[in-house]
């Protein structure tokens, strides 16, 4: 995936699960922290490396390294089907360098290097009140579902393109 002068990506390898495991944990573990008050939480297997080599490494997934400036910030999972309709199955950016404009530059980037893309489609818990305004006010995303309204509750974004 092409990126700009400041922003670049790499193919995730399995070499590279422990190192970005400790940046998925760390970005998982802030958004806890700020929404819930707990000290952890996240997917299942986001902080042992399970996350990573189930769904960064799955055989569909297009999954990159992300670098602002050289230095390793994060990643994201993508799913680029055939018929135009996409998914992205996660992205994180190490909370040191949030805030920063970067993510929205990493989404932009995204778009632009799958300009074939009729839908995105991504979902986020229900709690993540900075994941919603980042998608919905930041990307353009659209709620367009809540799934298990309560303590489980997660939402069902979307953009058309």
């Amino acid at each position: 995936m092409k990126g700009n002068e400041m922003i670049s990506f790499s193919t995730l390898k399995k070499e590279d699960v422990e190192s970005l495991t400790q940046i998925m944990t760390r970005a998982f573990d802030e958004d806890s922290k700020i929404h819930l008050g707990k000290e952890k939480g996240g997917p299942p297997g986001y902080d042992t490396g399970d996350f990573l080599m189930k769904w960064g490494l799955h055989k569909d997934s297009s999954a990159y390294k992300i670098y602002y400036k050289e230095e390793l910030i994060g990643g994201i999972i993508l799913w680029i089907k055939e018929d135009g309709n996409n998914s992205l199955g996660c992205m994180f950016i190490d909370p040191k360098m949030e805030n920063e404009g970067i993510g929205t530059q990493v989404w932009s980037l995204v778009e632009h290097n799958y300009p074939n893309t009729k839908k995105w489609r991504t979902e986020t818990p229900g709690f993540s009140k900075r994941n919603h305004n980042f998608y919905v006010n930041k990307c353009g995303f659209k709620i367009v579902e809540i799934k298990y309204p309560g303590s489980n509750e997660f939402y069902i974004l979307e953009k058309e393109m």
